[in-house]
């Protein structure tokens, strides 16, 4: 019935989408197995994506082929760039989606990409042979054969729902768990562990006083995710989110559920995600503060549908509707469904390569929240990265792994695979250490060539790729050769209360300034226009971009060069840390368990000290 695949992918969220969509644009036949046919690519949370970080992350998806972007851009329903008040390296994309309109696009993207077979079924096993992944063994009982395998599971491993003293197996509410997979893993020789996440409850917008709350706006343009013209609304039509709060008497009426809380009875194990507590773990690590933020956020252009984002809770359904019920603008509240806390396996990731495939068995790959990340931005581009490299595992081909000067991604899987997780990791800008070079407006420039070079970007964007570094090298030039006179540009100095120059100078000086903005000199000074008008506005965005931040580039680039002796410093697998015994005991522990790739990636293991280094250095000869 099945023929033998060059890539199984199991699990159809947002890193089995993109694991598949990878491999097979590649050129691997790939079968993508789902549970439900009718919930690929579901946003199982809040009904957006992008935000700090995060949003640049979305972008190197994209400008390394992957589809997130695309599929971003064609269901938005409202977009922003977040933080335009600070530097460009802390801008952020984000944009609301439509729920359902995202997972149609994706599934329509998956259909129409070439070598995918979509197939339903649930997965209870591993074909193992050899400590080679061969397939799997799916719920109806076929062995379908395959020469690598991508698990990306979610929260479904021995999921388990919990609202309040109610709780039953579940992988998402209404959605049954997956059994198997963790126990032969184990069996295998793999460390596994539970975490947890959770999901506000979904309110009838219908319901709600939106006039009691502060009204949230989208961009007036929107710039999108995606470095392809891809189709997107209208700014006019985008639709407004809205913030309320929460008060003492939301605080105290939660509080009469605590007892019957599955997190405070210690009925959940596993560890949450730090950075979205649960409404009831707010507010009882925050005791001092008398209110929260809470965002309320359509779920998209057809429904009535509503996503409180800030009110996740695991409490009981009774004690969420009196609560929700006491924030202003929601005081006739009706509520489709409550809140949840979900409980789910994970594998350490220490366990992975730099490729995501494991350690212990080859040709089997992780993405997603089987490493212990949250968030669909997270999950897709671990789903990329491994789908790249089951692919190039395949064809016996070199893994494609992006450094922490190159990539948001190649932070993320450093920091899994060197440093592990012990609770949802989300990425942060201040996880990278070079923030200055992994901006959200360069990640075409800094990425397409290499995955044009790998055979998955497209001659299309390589082609928008050298048209932009054109361009912008054309800009800096007129910049730089360009002199104004202080009666062609002290009107517009004066406007902006920059101080009037009383001799010519140059253009590029001139965009030195803070105060100055490229796109407005040329609005306002005729000699700028007539040689800049023509010119794309991402190119001009990005010409003003080095000019200003040139100096921080650099010094960036100075350390990336100096640390990059430390990451090509490679330690044979094979080195015996045994017959070092001046090693710290915790550091040759984390040193055979981890087995790093490099001498940098050595330095970065949580417990080793820069002694313990040192000594490393010195018995490889360095």
């Amino acid at each position: 019935m099945f023929p033998e695949y060059d890539v199984i992918v199991v699990g159809a969220g947002h890193a089995g989408c993109e694991a598949a969509a990878a491999a097979a644009n590649l050129g691997s036949k790939v079968l993508l197995i789902t549970m439900n046919m009718q919930t690929i690519a579901q946003m199982s949370c809040n009904p957006a994506m992008g935000g700090i970080a995060k949003g640049q992350i979305v972008r190197e998806i994209d400008a390394l082929g992957g589809y997130s972007g695309i599929v971003t851009d064609k269901s938005l329903l409202q977009f922003r760039m977040l933080n335009k008040s600070k530097g460009p390296a802390m801008w952020s994309p984000r944009a609301q989606s439509d729920r359902m309109l995202f997972a149609c696009t994706w599934r329509n993207m998956l259909e129409q990409t070439t070598n995918i077979d979509l197939y339903q079924d649930s997965v209870k096993g591993l074909l193992v042979k050899n400590n080679l992944a061969k397939g799997v063994i799916t719920g109806l009982g076929h062995h379908i054969s395959s020469k690598a395998v991508v698990i990306t599971s979610g929260t479904f491993l021995n999921g388990i729902i919990h609202i309040g003293e109610k709780n039953f197996g579940g992988g998402r509410i209404s959605e049954k768990s997956s059994t198997g997979i963790t126990e032969q893993l184990i069996e295998l020789g793999f460390e596994s562990n539970r975490l947890k996440t959770g999901t506000p409850p979904r309110i009838d917008g219908r319901s709600l006083n939106y006039s009691a709350m502060e009204i949230q706006y989208g961009d007036d343009e929107i710039t999108g995710f995606s470095y392809l013209e891809t189709r997107k609304i209208d700014p006019s039509l985008q639709l407004p989110c809205y913030i309320t709060y929460t008060n003492t008497q939301v605080h105290e009426t939660l509080k009469t559920g605590f007892d019957k809380s599955p997190m405070f009875s210690g009925r959940i194990g596993g560890i949450g995600p730090r950075y979205c507590p649960s409404i009831e773990d707010k507010i009882n690590r925050f005791a001092e503060r008398d209110r929260h933020q809470i965002f309320v956020e359509p779920e998209g252009f057809n429904t009535i549908e509503v996503y409180v984002n800030g009110f996740s809770t695991s409490l009981p359904e009774e004690v969420q509707y009196e609560a929700i019920r006491k924030m202003e603008g929601f005081e006739n509240a009706k509520m489709f469904r409550p809140g949840y806390a979900i409980e789910y396996d994970y594998f350490p990731p220490t366990q992975l390569k730099h490729s995501l495939e494991t350690k212990l068995i080859d040709n089997l790959f992780f993405a997603g929240q089987i490493n212990g990340t949250t968030g669909y931005e997270e999950a897709a581009c671990q789903g990329l990265m491994a789908g790249i490299n089951a692919h190039q595992k395949v064809i016996d081909n070199q893994p494609f792994i992006l450094k922490r000067d190159e990539a948001y991604i190649g932070v993320l899987i450093d920091d899994l695979i060197s440093k592990g997780t012990e609770e949802p990791y989300r990425m942060f800008t201040s996880r990278a250490e070079f923030r200055t070079l992994l901006r959200q407006d360069n990640a075409d420039l800094r990425l397409t060539e290499k995955s044009f070079r790998l055979g998955l970007g497209s001659q299309e964007r390589m082609e928008k790729v050298l048209a932009k570094q054109n361009n912008v090298k054309e800009i800096k030039s007129v910049l730089q050769s360009l002199s104004l006179q202080p009666d062609e540009v002290n009107d517009y100095l004066q406007k902006i209360k920059s101080s009037s120059i009383d001799e010519k100078q140059k253009a590029i000086k001139l965009v030195l300034r803070p105060d100055v903005k490229l796109e407005n000199m040329i609005d306002q000074i005729p000699a700028l226009n007539a040689k800049l008008k023509h010119f794309p506005k991402d190119a001009l965005e990005q010409a003003e971009i080095q000019i200003k931040y040139e100096r921080y580039i650099e010094k960036e680039q100075e350390l990336a060069e100096r640390m990059s002796t430390m990451e090509n410093a490679l330690i044979p697998e094979s080195f015996n840390y045994d017959r070092i015994a001046a090693l710290s005991a915790e550091a040759l522990q984390k040193f055979k368990k981890i087995k790093p790739r490099t001498l940098g990636q050595a330095s970065r293991i949580s417990g080793v000290n820069p002694s313990d280094v040192q000594i490393l250095m010195v018995y490889m000869g360095r």
